[in-house]
């Protein structure tokens, strides 16, 4: 190979946690030639720039998790960046509300999982102070958490993409890897254009994560099934019912956090989203279909196993899916002033979630290692969160392996 098609290190996706990767390697190893790979013509295309830009708290997760902890070691980390750059953000807080007595029962276990995570100020609200956190909100208790925020992590991305390039380091846009395979002291990696090698590689691939590593571990059985969420906005004027964030308490047998109310930093609410099955891996709407990787994920045992484990949930969120005036119901148990005309249709995000074949959802992080690899497998919410934090130990694995 062209020497000039040699590098120390290869990361590989333009998402942010790829992106965090590659700028802490690049600040604990200036003197590499590192090489960022992303198969899209703009870095941050997919879960980074999909999400509904909220900066959690560590609130949701098992106590001394990798969500958990790097949600948390995150959160500090991504304001101190975002103060030093001067990116803009707002901590306004959120009330997680209870609309009945079995939830206020589930949100009591919340709050003292939040306790167990290290939030602090964290405040149990009585049905009577509701309206003075939302004064639109109606439940019979709510979790106050302060340090709950908002932000565009695009903006994020694209400042980290500016500070790792400062290092002399190159961003590659447009090229898709094709192969990639392990040898005993360097990898090599092939796109539609070009071949490289490298002295090691971490693979942020998202969506995809779970096709790269099987190219260099034939043993790896988890497949990543891509739920769709999607979201409606509301109206302008009635924006002015929701102050800052209202979140449902999640369902426990369900592993996602349920529809919510989210002031975004550039203005505007969303609602939602939902969570559905996408026919692709890329289905950001109802008509993306690919039928390949649609087979791929319904002739899967650990995806049969899941929809026979959440047939009503799932039947739930698909209705919703396809009525507007259902999303609105389940959005009317917070916030029943709201109607279906005040919303309009907004944006939707894919998210990437491993499964394994016995039907379980990986509900942690998951990073595997080989000798001159490592890959980020499962990285859902509250990754963008966490991305510096998870950027900065797969920096450290990397000294690690050198050492």
């Amino acid at each position: 190979m062209d020497m000039a098609q040699k590098y120390d290190l290869i990361v590989i996706g333009g998402g942010i946690v790829g992106l965090a990767t590659a700028y802490h390697a690049a600040l604990q190893k200036p003197n590499w030639r590192i090489l960022l790979i992303e198969k899209e013509h703009q870095i941050a295309q997919h879960q980074t720039g999909h999400n509904s830009g909220v900066i959690h708290s560590g609130l949701y997760y098992k106590p001394g998790s990798l969500k958990a902890t790097n949600c948390i070691d995150g959160y500090h980390k991504l304001l101190a960046f975002c103060d030093q750059e001067e990116i803009n953000y707002e901590i306004c807080g959120k009330i997680v509300l209870a609309t009945n007595k079995e939830e206020a029962e589930i949100l009591e276990g919340l709050h003292q999982r939040g306790i167990k995570n290290g939030l602090e100020d964290l405040k149990w609200i009585q049905k009577e102070e509701i309206e003075t956190y939302e004064p639109h909100a109606k439940g019979l208790a709510a979790l106050h958490v302060p340090q709950t925020g908002i932000i565009n992590y695009t903006d994020v991305a694209q400042r980290l993409a500016i500070k790792f390039q400062e290092y002399d380091n190159q961003i590659l846009l447009g090229q898709r890897v094709d192969a990639m395979h392990e040898k005993n002291d360097f990898v090599t990696i092939s796109t539609a254009k070009q071949n490289f090698s490298a002295s090691y590689v971490v693979c942020c691939a998202g969506l995809y994560s779970d096709k790269l590593i099987e190219q260099v571990n034939s043993t790896f059985r988890a497949k990543i099934i891509p739920f769709r969420g999607e979201y409606y906005v509301l109206k302008k004027e009635k924006e002015h019912l929701v102050k800052n964030l209202i979140y449902p308490v999640p369902d426990p047998a369900f592993p996602f956090l349920g529809v919510h109310f989210t002031r975004m930093i550039g203005g505007g609410v969303e609602a939602g989203p939902n969570a559905v099955l996408a026919f692709a891996r890329e289905g950001y709407s109802k008509g993306d279909i690919n039928l390949s990787e649609f087979a791929e994920t319904i002739f899967f045992r650990g995806f049969q196993r899941i929809a026979w484990k959440y047939a009503a949930t799932g039947l739930g969120e698909m209705y919703r899916s396809f009525s507007k005036k259902a999303f609105a119901k389940a959005l009317q148990k917070m916030l029943p002033e709201i109607r279906q005309e005040d919303l309009m249709p907004g944006g939707s995000g894919v998210r990437a979630q491993a499964c394994l074949p016995n039907g379980q959802l990986i509900d942690d992080f998951l990073m595997e290692t080989t000798k001159r690899c490592i890959h980020v497998c499962n990285a859902p919410s509250p990754a963008a969160t966490s991305s510096l934090s998870i950027g900065g130990t797969i920096a450290n694995q990397l000294l690690n392996k050198i050492s």
